[in-house]
């Protein structure tokens, strides 16, 4: 047999936080359709500039209520995506996968351990309670942030004679927010500056063209209105296509105005866009099936239909873990991908801590051998103390062993306290990494591997895959599980 020579690599491995990251196998070469959401998805803003003007115009909406916000700053980088709202007691939290709570703010102040253990010692943070609000998207950031800020203005009672409880502040802010987007001046905003709010990516339109060479289907089904989207899809993408050649090129189907999460599991009817001005041709009697073009409302079981696929042939690709994600995989029966944007900051700071975390790896385990070593003494002294013939002797040497243990324990907790905080102040010095509460997975993380069969941050990371990969999750470990040495990929 003839020796095949080594072919050089295609591809240099992709750069930290530019990874597919798998949940459940997925084979690319088996999708014949990928969706995608717009915004966040597609089109990345950059966040600190959108909320900070959505809360703007929040405090605008507040102050023509006669609430007391007219000294009130966006608190940037202090709320972030995967914490929960209490509004029974007016915190924020961060959660476990189980719901267990692991860090928590009053206001804008971060509770203490004893009055965390106090407020949730037997409290679990279930999202399915109303009492709960879990912040799944960016754009719950700026009131989120209000609401922590107001927090502290009830408790100081400087709303006057308004009678007021947690939950209704919640509701207030919330639609008073709702009331400010509803005017649309924000979206107006940005699309007459879309450089001062939209964050390119040059790679996503050859991401999208080697999709479509490799014959999937794309489509593109967003919230967002006609206008909105076609301002923002060209700011993104048109630039870097040929000249002649539009972002609607590389889309088979573009809904827009799609209701989702309803858009997965209601009947809405579906009506073409034929002009830009925004004139609308109804189907007859809501349906088609949908040719290639432009369509507003309309639902996902249409789209099916329309193209002739099962739903393990479409994979979708959104940033909101329910309304792109949960639904259309329980819904549906749609592959899913989660847009994860704040890993790239996340892997870049996991990066230059990477030290400190082994360091601490290495003084945890230590202490938890010398913690296992003192236990035993202390079974031994025990037994001894209870034994008549024990000799003090004995008992003392004992005491004197499981001393210098505790000393030299206390000296391991001098040095593992700086490096726990600085590891826990990755990604956001309040809330630690994303995907972490404490020393286990947050329950946002539990959200993401129940749900998203892959993630990643942006759309374009799979360029380092190309359409024709085999995406396999890594083996799952039970705490018990030893290491394998083969076959553990």
């Amino acid at each position: 047999m003839l020796d095949m020579p080594e072919l050089p690599a295609i591809v240099a491995p992709p750069p930290p936080g530019r990874g597919v990251f798998c949940n459940r196998t997925l084979n690319l070469r088996a999708i014949r359709a990928v969706g995608f959401d717009m915004d966040y998805t597609l089109v990345h803003y950059d966040v600190d500039a959108w909320e900070r003007r959505a809360y703007a115009y929040l405090k605008q909406k507040l102050q023509d209520q006669g609430w007391p916000v007219d000294d009130l700053e966006f608190p940037a980088g202090f709320a972030v995506r995967g914490l929960a709202i209490d509004t029974h007691l007016g915190n924020l939290v961060k959660a476990d996968r189980f719901g267990y709570v692991k860090r928590a703010c009053h206001g804008m102040r971060r509770l203490e351990f004893d009055e965390q253990r106090t407020a949730y010692g037997r409290q679990l943070a279930d999202m399915s309670d109303p009492r709960w609000v879990f912040l799944n998207t960016f754009f719950s950031l700026s009131e989120a942030s209000m609401y922590a800020q107001l927090v502290e203005r009830l408790d100081a009672r400087r709303f006057g004679k308004r009678a007021l409880g947690y939950a209704d502040l919640w509701q207030k802010v919330h639609d008073a927010l709702d009331s400010a987007h509803a005017e649309g001046r924000l979206k107006s905003e940005i699309v007459a500056a879309p450089t001062d709010y939209v964050v390119l990516d040059e790679d996503l339109p050859a991401t999208l063209t080697d999709l479509r060479q490799a014959g999937k289907r794309l489509l593109l089904v967003t919230n967002s209105d006609w206008a909105f989207t076609q301002a923002m899809m060209s700011h993104a993408l048109d630039r870097y296509l040929p000249a002649g050649v539009g972002w609607r090129c590389l889309f088979d189907l573009v809904i827009v105005s799609a209701r989702k999460p309803e858009f997965f599991s209601g009947r809405a009817a579906a009506f073409q866009l034929v002009s830009d001005d925004g004139l609308l041709r109804a189907s007859p009697e809501g349906a088609l099936p949908l040719g290639p073009g432009i369509y507003v409302g309309g639902n996902a079981a249409l789209v099916e239909a329309s193209l002739g696929l099962a739903g393990s042939e479409v994979l979708f690709l959104g940033d909101h873990l329910y309304t792109d994600v949960r639904v259309s995989k329980d819904v549906r029966r749609w592959r899913t991908g989660l847009i994860v944007r704040e890993l790239e900051q996340e892997q870049a700071d996991v990066a230059t801590k990477q030290h400190q975390q082994d360091r601490l790896d290495e003084l945890m385990a230590e202490k938890a051998q010398v913690e296992f070593e003192q236990a035993h003494l202390r079974l031994r002294l025990q037994r001894t103390e209870r034994t008549p013939a024990s000799s003090r002797t004995a008992a003392a040497r004992l005491e004197s062993r499981i001393g210098r243990l505790r000393s030299r324990i206390e000296r391991l907790d001098e040095e593992i306290g700086p490096l726990a905080l600085a590891v826990g102040q990755i990604f956001n010095q309040t809330w630690g990494p994303l995907m972490s509460a404490g020393a286990d997975r947050s329950y946002l993380a539990r959200q993401l591997e129940e749900s998203a069969d892959i993630y990643m941050s942006r759309v374009s990371n799979l360029l380092y895959q190309t359409p024709f990969a085999y995406l396999r999750a890594p083996r799952s470990r039970m705490p018990h599980d030893l290491p394998l040495e083969r076959g553990d990929d």
